[in-house]
């Protein structure tokens, strides 16, 4: 039985939109949601302009749309899949095998960026199931990001000269050189650093899986994909649902010796993320200039930093600062502390199973808890800078 014979039973109800057989070679595999996307040839392009690796390549490029879109989508996916289909001809020798995945149209609860992701990893997976590769990988990347010449070798080293990673994130960089408005420019710059400074300000507090969550950078094992159940159908957010759930199983790191180069785009296609973000911006919503306070992560560093003692003594939360009394307390953490050091054989798998409880969702639902009830949303530039100061 193949290591991903269950996932695919359970999970996957269509027949494989690819017919013929993966190569014996084939390592890693490219998959690309795509919908009412103009430019996603340049992707390809990028994607051809790459050096060569080792292990074979497939790229899967998932053609989109729901049951409600409009027929101005439908008619420019046509026009995609002809041109992806005519690029395949033209450039037979191209080191990769690119497939144009077209599936039925979404349902309209269900369409989105997440269900296009999945379609694409799922059939990555089968085709890893079929050579039985756990080790294989599968590479995330959107259909209007551009990539390094070494994206795709520095993938493939980092994971050869890996143990025990189950992913990585991708050094990202938008395209703000394409942008001639300032105000555009200014936007995407303050998003850029908020994305930053939410990131290592989770590091800061001692929290072990502080990591990047875009959408168009990052690389997964196809056994701790099929181990942690798939990517979900999220019609946005799903990168960061995914990473973070996925952070449970093992170690994600982060590759910086390669970038990848989103488009700093306006979009509303999606309820939130950049597009709608900077779309906001542009529309006069200034909350981009500010975030969440720096001092609530020096509050929450105050619980982390006591860890270790509690897998053996009680936690005085009277020490804490009072946004991180009340949030313990609203949040019954007495009661689950108690359980996870009865469920802990050892300092270690406290620590362990105690960051598996308080995880990246907890922290947010905190961050948003004590804002603004104890704390102002604070200008990101002083923020960051308070950030850098420690």
């Amino acid at each position: 039985m193949s290591f991903a014979s269950r996932y695919l039973q359970r999970n996957i109800s269509y027949p494989p939109f690819i017919i013929d057989r993966p190569s014996s070679s084939l390592g890693m595999v490219v998959v690309i949601p795509c919908y009412n996307e103009p430019t996603v040839v340049e992707t390809i392009e990028s994607l051809a302009a790459c050096e060569r690796t080792l292990q074979d390549v497939e790229v899967l490029v998932v053609v989109n749309q729901s049951e409600k879109s409009p027929q101005t989508v439908e008619v420019q996916n046509k026009q995609t899949v002809l041109e992806l289909k005519q690029w395949k001809t033209e450039n037979s020798t191209a080191f990769f095998n690119l497939h144009v995945l077209v599936p039925e149209p979404f349902r309209k609860k269900h369409a989105g960026a997440g269900l296009a992701r999945k379609t694409g990893m799922d059939e990555a997976i089968r085709r890893f199931g079929t050579l039985e590769k756990p080790n294989g990988l599968i590479i995330s990347l959107d259909a209007d990001t551009l990539v390094e010449p070494n994206y795709l070798v520095e993938i493939e080293n980092h994971f050869a000269n890996t143990k025990n990673e189950i992913g990585t994130t991708i050094k990202f960089k938008h395209r703000v050189d394409e942008l001639i408005d300032p105000l555009h420019i200014k936007g995407m710059q303050l998003y850029e650093d908020y994305l930053h400074y939410y990131k290592k300000a989770m590091a800061f507090t001692g929290f072990p899986h502080a990591i990047y969550t875009i959408g168009s950078a990052f690389t997964v094992c196809a056994d701790a994909y099929v181990k942690q159940g798939g990517m979900n159908r999220r019609q946005a957010g799903e990168d960061f649902y995914f990473l973070h759930k996925l952070t449970a199983m093992g170690s994600i790191s982060e590759l910086n010796t390669t970038c990848v180069f989103p488009s700093a785009r306006l979009s509303n296609r999606v309820p939130f993320g950049t597009g709608p973000s900077i779309q906001k911006w542009m529309d006069g919503d200034k909350s981009l200039c500010k975030t969440y306070a720096f001092q609530a992560f020096l509050d929450l560093k105050q619980l982390f930093d006591l860890v270790p003692e509690l897998y053996e003594s009680e936690l005085e939360s009277s020490t804490l600062p009072a946004s991180v009394q009340q949030f313990l307390t609203k949040d019954r953490f007495s009661d689950d502390l108690s359980e996870i050091r009865r469920n802990s054989g050892s300092p270690q798998a406290f620590q362990k199973r105690f960051f598996q409880y308080f995880n990246a969702f907890k922290i947010l639902k905190y961050l948003n808890a004590v804002h603004p009830t104890f704390y102002d949303f604070q200008k990101l530039k002083e923020a960051y800078t308070e950030l850098k100061g420690h």
